[in-house]
């Protein structure tokens, strides 16, 4: 089973089990989050193979969600940002570390099981 769901303004394909960096949510670790903007949901295919469903939302999927487990919260690690313009004598030097949030997706839920 398979899953898009939108957060920070990104999108991403899960399935269960899988870890991902987001961008930063205000949660404590080990916490459950459930992301309701879900975008596509792939079900899986019966005993024989046949009746694979897909639904695609129009923008969102109605009654689906997908539940997750906070594993921690960090920073990511230093982009150098560098400007400079020749002949002026000016550059600029500064450096950038981006805050994220890891997420273990544990099951994706969805109207019709």
């Amino acid at each position: 089973m398979l899953a898009v769901i939108k957060t920070g303004g990104k999108q991403y394909l899960v399935k269960p089990g899988d870890k991902i960096k987001i961008e930063k949510i205000e949660r404590e670790e080990n916490k459950e989050i459930i992301f309701d903007q879900v975008l596509l949901v792939d079900l899986p295919a019966g005993r024989q193979g046949k009746n694979k469903k897909i639904e695609i939302g129009a923008p969102l999927v109605n009654e689906a969600k997908v539940v997750g487990k906070i594993l921690r919260q960090g920073k990511a690690k230093k982009v150098i940002v560098f400007k400079y313009k020749p002949k002026t004598r000016y550059k600029k030097k500064a450096g950038h570390r981006q805050l994220f949030t890891e997420v273990e997706i544990t099951k994706i839920e969805t109207e019709s099981k």
